[in-house]
């Protein structure tokens, strides 16, 4: 590929929001490049909710376990299991999921290539000019393409956000660490493959949370935290001595960081986007970030799609306006309760306490499930409101 090369969009980074993009536009005829980091693999535990198996067409056998229940573990050892009700959590290894999406993206018409993205430039027309590293056996060499439009989806660090964004640089991130471990042959008691494990304590996190969650023959075992000084490798062999799995055969090792909160824009007003974690869309509290990734992949496309079709760069907008439209208010109601619960143990302590409630588990999950604030039983959020204010008070037993 040379100068010459001119592509209707160059998509950088090929995770769930960059293969989703270039799928969603691949499939609608537009030459698509899509260019990624070979043999990147992101920290994750690979919960994947059913609206997006449902709306992005996930098939069955990508899911390598299904949870139906998670398990809530405060400071003190005090444990709360929460069923999912009528249905489950879908499991996936983000190696094996991510290049099935890169694949079909491919397969939709998207060209691939594994390479480094550098820099923006311009031509003297003002068409954009994608500059990378690629490599074809033992040779690397540096390659440039034309692009009517980019989307930046080069994770938290994004250097196209960094060049071409206003606000881009430095994002504010937490550190993501986790441990894919086999299966040991003789389980620790009271194991559950259907179960996703969930560790308030501060000494394995002070201000995120540590998790065990099961990849049918393989567990991701890992925490986060925004505290530098922070040793994620030793809270994680802690958490794995705790869990049963210290002697289980380790796999691999990764580690990325992690946005804390959407970007202020998403565009450069001309013929740049960005989406996934460029964009800053993982859900606080919880760490989501698939779901978020492959939607805001999405609003990218039909974003760049409109501003292709009309000439338009304010079309481009509309990517970050549709996702915060759809999921702002989430995300503010998730930023205040990591801030507020996860601030210190005894608010965790009270936070697990908070979850043995039925109508919390309830509505949680139901909003969990379909990505949507759950509105039906209203008195449910009322009963809610009194019980958290009696443990913001101290009026509740823990």
């Amino acid at each position: 590929m040379n100068t010459q090369s001119t592509f209707d969009v160059v998509v950088v980074g090929g995770g769930p929001a960059g293969a989703t993009a270039a799928q969603t536009l691949a499939a609608q005829g537009r030459s698509v490049l899509m260019i990624d980091r070979d043999g990147r693999i992101k920290p994750c535990g690979g919960a994947i909710p059913p609206r997006l198996i449902r709306d992005f067409a996930i098939p069955d056998e990508l899911l390598v376990a299904k949870a139906r229940s998670a398990r809530m573990v405060a400071p003190s050892g005090k444990r709360v299991d929460i069923p999912i009700e009528d249905g489950f959590v879908g499991m996936v290894d983000r190696e094996v999921f991510d290049e099935w999406l890169r694949r079909r993206a491919v397969d939709s018409g998207a060209v691939r290539r594994n390479g480094t993205f550098e820099k923006l430039t311009r031509d003297d027309d003002g068409v954009s000019v994608v500059h990378f590293r690629s490599r074809q056996g033992d040779t690397e060499m540096a390659s440039r393409v034309r692009a009517r439009a980019v989307i930046g989806a080069d994770g938290a660090r994004s250097e196209v956000a960094r060049q071409a964004v206003t606000g881009g640089d430095p994002m504010p991130c937490v550190f993501a660490y986790h441990e894919i471990v086999r299966r040991p042959a003789h389980l620790p008691e009271g194991y559950d493959p259907t179960r996703c494990d969930v560790v308030y304590d501060g000494r394995l996190s002070p201000d995120f949370y540590g998790w065990v969650f099961p990849h049918g023959d393989t567990l991701s075992i890992g925490t986060g935290s925004a505290d530098k000084g922070f040793s994620l490798r030793t809270a994680t062999a802690a958490l794995r001595e705790s869990s049963g799995m210290a002697g289980a055969e380790t796999v691999r090792r990764e580690g990325a960081p992690l946005p804390m909160k959407p970007l202020a824009r998403w565009d450069n007003g001309r013929d740049v986007v960005l989406a996934g974690d460029a964009a800053g869309v993982v859900a606080p509290a919880s760490g989501e970030g698939i779901y978020y990734a492959m939607y805001g992949g999405q609003l990218a496309a039909e974003a760049v799609g409109e501003y292709l079709q009309t000439g338009q760069a304010a079309a481009l907008r509309q990517a970050r306006k549709r996702f915060m439209r759809a999921h702002g208010t989430v995300f503010r109601v998730l930023g205040i309760m990591q801030w507020f619960w996860y601030g210190n143990d005894r608010r965790r302590e009270r936070f697990v306490k908070i979850c043995e409630d039925v109508d919390v588990q309830r509505l949680t999950f139901e909003s969990y499930m379909n990505k949507q604030l759950a509105r039906r039983s209203p008195m449910a959020h009322v009963r809610i409101f009194f019980k958290d204010m009696a443990h913001l008070l101290g009026l509740a037993r823990v």
